[in-house]
């Protein structure tokens, strides 16, 4: 099953690291490739069969990839265009996550001042943005989680952090963004991507995360792209 397992993944990697593929199409080979993997292990752990029914698992698995995993649509590569085109010059990051996830990253200069969850005017001009091609996508999902520096108490840190990601998502809702798609998370001081020991490291770790996700079947998808929809 080990074996199975590693050459699964192995080409699973080989077919998103095609460097001839566009965003889109990456995004689906990823989606199958996981899918093929995890059919591949159901199929060895629930016994008999042997190799066929292996074998059977993967094929299963990889048709249902884009089921099981996010998919990078040519909607959400649009997306994706559109939020980098309102960021530029803003210092926010818009990126494709390894699992075909839109992620916005909004530094706390942009964001919210210092011990504050009230949304900052330059803010409000990317969310307005956002909350536009978010209209135009209601078949995705909405993530947005806060963070903080390591000032401070964690009890502090961690409500300041969910404040500011549900403020964020209160104000995509008066922008029309249906609150059932949006879930909001306050991880405080816990995640820190630079050193708290600087202020230019704490500056960095004072940021709202913000992530996009469309799951979708294959099926769905090929008559989306057909008809450019």
């Amino acid at each position: 099953m080990n074996k199975l397992l590693i050459t699964t993944i192995a080409g699973a990697i080989a077919l998103t690291a095609c460097s001839n593929m566009d965003p889109v199409q990456r995004g689906t080979a990823q989606g199958a490739g996981i899918g093929g993997g995890l059919g591949a292990v159901l199929g060895a752990a629930t016994g008999g069969g042997g190799g066929n029914r292996t074998a059977a698992g993967a094929a299963i698995g990889a048709a249902a990839g884009a089921v099981i995993g996010n998919v990078w649509s040519q909607r959400m590569e649009n997306q994706k265009r559109a939020m980098q085109q309102a960021a530029q010059g803003t210092g926010i990051q818009v990126t494709q996550t390894p699992d075909n996830r839109l992620k916005i990253e909004i530094p706390s200069d942009i964001s919210f001042d210092t011990n504050r969850s009230d949304i900052k005017p330059n803010f409000r001009e990317v969310l307005d943005k956002f909350a536009t091609t978010l209209s135009e996508n209601p078949g995705t999902n909405i993530t947005i989680v806060g963070h903080t520096d390591s000032v401070g108490s964690d009890a502090y840190n961690d409500q300041l952090s969910m404040n500011r990601a549900a403020h964020t998502r209160d104000y995509l809702a008066v922008r029309g963004v249906n609150s059932s798609r949006v879930n909001v998370a306050g991880h405080g001081e816990h995640e820190p991507i630079a050193s708290n020991d600087t202020d230019a490291g704490r500056a960095r770790n004072r940021r709202v995360e913000i992530f996009v996700a469309e799951q979708q079947a294959a099926g769905d998808r090929a008559t989306t792209q057909s008809t450019g929809q």
